[in-house]
């Protein structure tokens, strides 16, 4: 049962929202920077301004407008610009200098909702697929469920970790019934947290800005940097946004995303233009040398998110950078149109739609659970999709490519649909899988120019790390089946299942 103080701050946010609405009614008014004293020469601090005009444009619930050819400077103040109304950043330019903060982990500017997120009571335990909570919940809402007192995604490899508390999100309406949208994913034995976010029901919309980063010039160590956007609130829509970086040396400490999605249901990003940061070099945990980079975008404990129509400012083939897009515990992650170096999911993502999009040097990396859906891609990678070594190696669903072209951009030794590794000897805190059933349709590898000797065509999976003379001792369940139709290899050589001939002997592969 949900608490009767609930429902009064939800009502209490309820009747915010609708006061704000209200005033919004003013035709054609809006906020501006200038008005609380922003100068928008490049040189004098505007944090303090701006944070003012969101927090009078919070209040009288109105947009806030930039204004086009000026140039807002924001310094080392580490209090975050609140946003809960439209804002058009427009033609209008924006410094953020990170060569000195007073708290490097803030945000710079934080978009949040005007109702209150609530802690959920009487749920003790739930099972996969379960379709109702068995509570009720103010509103429908994003809901966080989490069993501290179980480990799971304990990292395997140089930057090996005791791995997290098993949780995820997923979407209930006020009757609490799971969203078929976000499955619930795991059976959990006990509840030790559970809180709901409700979904705002209109639209916030960021639009335009130019921001540049002057990166920091901290040490190279895990010490991530924030400095960016947050958006903690569901149905926002961000639009032809540019992010740049400049000042990077041979050193730095990573950034955490310039646009972060955390919390958060129902997110548009589109036609916006970001900026990979440079691959540092650090020591990871298990004391041995690691690369080390940031995401410009990054997601975690969403549902529902499409990103489309972008383009990153470096070649995406430039190995130099790290990559642009990572998320953890997301659910339905869709891109379109878009051409960057790395689409990455780390941690316990559900379904991922790609389409029209082209993939750089890092490609497509994820563990996970649903169907994986590609279509109409190119890749330039030699795996068309790694599932991450780290974690398992695991996905438990379907992967679909179709229509697509596998055109890796070096002279390697081999290529494979899908490839990972997993020795077997590593407890990563659930059963691994090999992905169910794969399908492949309509694929052109274009590997003519290969001339590497060992090269002896493409595989639909790679030997998983695994001698393909041993017996088959990988802790999957396996394959049941492939299905391939009109491949076309530029080369003339056949695409076969695997070099592991024992993980795959069950395996049923149709077509060609």
């Amino acid at each position: 049962m949900i608490r009767t103080s609930y429902w009064k701050l939800f009502v209490t946010s309820l009747c915010c929202m609708t006061a704000m609405s209200n005033a919004d009614a003013a035709v054609g008014k809006y906020i501006t920077y200038e008005e609380f004293g922003a100068v928008g020469d490049g040189r004098h601090d505007d944090q303090a301004a701006i944070i003012a005009a969101h927090k009078a444009a919070n209040e009288q619930g109105l947009p806030v407008r930039a204004t086009d050819g000026k140039t807002y400077y924001i310094g080392r103040g580490d209090k975050a610009v609140i946003i809960k109304t439209d804002v058009d950043f427009g033609e209008a330019r924006f410094i953020i200098d990170d060569v000195e903060t007073d708290n490097y982990k803030a945000p710079v500017f934080r978009v949040e909702s005007m109702l209150q997120p609530i802690d959920v009571k009487g749920v003790d335990k739930l099972t996969r697929g379960q379709k109702r909570l068995g509570v009720r919940l103010p509103a429908r809402s994003l809901v966080f469920v989490e069993n501290s007192k179980k480990k799971m995604y304990i990292r395997y490899g140089p930057n090996q970790n005791d791995g997290t508390p098993q949780k995820e999100v997923l979407i209930a309406d006020k009757n609490g019934k799971v969203d078929k949208c976000s499955p619930i994913t795991w059976d959990y034995d006990e509840i030790t947290h559970m809180r709901a976010y409700p979904i705002d029901e209109k639209t916030l919309t960021i639009r335009g800005g130019h921001f540049t980063t002057i990166a920091n010039q901290a040490e190279s160590k895990y010490n991530y940097r924030g400095r960016g956007f947050i958006i903690s609130r569901s149905n926002v829509r961000i639009e032809h946004l540019t992010h740049k970086v400049e000042g990077e040396l041979g050193h730095g400490a990573p950034y955490s995303g310039f646009l972060n999605l955390s919390f958060c249901a129902n997110v548009v990003v589109t036609g916006c233009l970001l900026t990979p940061h440079k691959t540092y070099k650090t020591i990871g945990s298990a004391g041995k040398p690691v690369q080390m980079g940031s995401y410009d975008m990054s997601a975690a404990y969403c549902v529902n998110v499409l990103i489309e129509h972008g383009r990153q400012t470096i070649d995406i083939d430039n190995r130099d950078y790290w990559g642009l897009f990572a998320s953890n515990f997301c659910k339905n992650l869709r891109m379109d149109d878009m051409v960057i170096s790395r689409f990455d999911a780390h941690m316990g993502v559900a379904n991922v739609t790609l389409t029209n999009c082209t993939f750089g040097y890092m490609g497509v990396q994820a563990v996970g659970f649903g169907t994986m859906f590609i279509k109409r891609c190119e890749m330039h990678r030699n795996t068309f999709v790694w599932l991450r070594d780290d974690y398992g190696s695991t996905w438990e669903g379907d992967v679909v490519i179709r229509d697509c072209t596998f055109k890796p951009v070096r002279d390697e030794r081999s290529l494979t649909l899908i490839s990972g590794s997993n020795s077997g000897t590593h407890d990563f805190g659930y059963v691994c899988h090999l992905p169910r059933r794969v399908v492949v349709k309509n694929l052109f590898v274009d590997d003519a120019h290969i001339t590497n000797s060992a090269y002896q065509g493409p595989s639909v999976f790679g030997s998983f790390g695994r001698d393909t003379s041993a017996p088959n001792l990988q802790p999957y369940t396996p394959t049941e089946e492939v299905k391939v139709k009109r491949v076309k290899v530029a080369s003339g050589k056949p695409l076969t299942l695997s070099p592991n001939d024992a993980l795959f002997r069950e395996t049923k592969m149709k077509g060609k």
